[in-house]
């Protein structure tokens, strides 16, 4: 019997007798920045309107960029990234996906703790939570039933505190969001603040979290949004959070829907694009297509982004 006739066949249906994988493929992805250990998970996707990629842009150069991309033009699913890290005895969760649908019709994210359990993360096991803003994309796992009961009681939070005080009074009036979903931002974070408001471990520029993890403020999608720095024996990745998004390599000045200060959005887009660049190191961000480990190169006057090979 050959090679070819010895493996069994993979197929879409439930073989008789077998148990049922709860998902078809697990949605996670590991790499090693030097003695740091990352797993970015994927929290699931987010059907938004294109128009939320750059709404200063012109329509048809949209949707030149989407037919080059193969994308529909209406509305596509943004991916939701969240990154587990552990360097020097600490289990660092960056960000925390959507939780519970907040009746947006976002029914396919808010994956995190069913995929960190498919992982064996048990939550008990984080010491620390990086936050690198506190839209309910990147907070609202913390809030999903039982899973403040399950978290351990001495849990540090690291977020800017110019975050904290930008959702006191929140401006919006720079976004460009579907209905609905300025309501339930202000909600969820003040949710959020409320609930850990004894956690938190706030910052006014830079913080070093664990060996070899810097969060460090941008400012710009949020006042006190943040990108995390992973260093280890000469190995470098940065999460950029929601700095960079899918159009931001080939139209880093278009405006993203969800930037309330968007000139300085861009600005801080370009220049991190830039230094990545430069450097070469390795680039995660929230919603770029999973797993999203790439580099960034110069291309003319823009950027273009480079994926890694998987080799793990």
């Amino acid at each position: 019997m050959s090679q070819a006739e010895a493996k069994p066949r993979t197929t879409g249906r439930q073989e008789p007798g077998r148990p049922k994988p709860e998902e078809l493929v697990p949605s996670r992805y590991a790499v090693r920045i030097g003695e740091i250990e990352v797993l970015i998970i994927s929290d699931g996707v987010l059907p938004l309107p294109t128009t939320m990629l750059g709404h200063n842009a012109n329509a048809a150069d949209r949707a030149v960029w989407l037919d080059d991309m193969f994308l529909p033009r209406d509305a596509f699913d943004w991916a939701l990234n969240v990154v587990l890290v552990r360097s020097g005895g600490q289990t660092i969760l960056i960000d925390a996906g959507l939780g519970l649908d907040p009746d947006l019709n976002l029914p396919r994210a808010g994956q995190l703790i069913k995929r960190l359990e498919g992982a064996g993360i048990d939550l008990a096991s984080v010491t620390d939570v990086v936050l690198t803003h506190l839209h309910m994309d990147h907070i609202g796992g913390l809030l999903v039933d039982g899973v403040k009961d399950r978290l351990r009681p001495d849990l540090r939070i690291h977020v800017a505190a110019a975050e904290t005080k930008f959702w006191e009074a929140p401006d919006f009036s720079h976004v460009s969001m579907p209905p609905g979903f300025p309501d339930a931002l202000r909600a969820t974070a003040k949710r959020f603040l409320s609930e850990y408001g004894s956690h938190l471990n706030l910052f006014d520029e830079r913080s070093e979290v664990a060996p070899g993890v810097v969060v460090q403020r941008t400012g710009g999608h949020t006042p006190g949004h943040s990108v995390v720095r992973l260093a280890s024996g000469g190995d470098r990745l940065t999460f950029a959070g929601d700095a960079v998004f899918a159009v931001g390599f080939e139209h880093p000045d278009w405006y993203n829907g969800f930037e309330h200060d968007p000139e300085e959005a861009a600005r801080v887009r370009i220049d991190l694009l830039r230094e990545l660049a430069a450097n070469g190191e390795q680039l995660v961000a929230t919603h770029l297509p999973f797993p999203s480990v790439g580099r960034v190169a110069v291309d003319g006057d823009v950027f273009r982004w480079v994926p890694v090979f998987w080799d793990y």
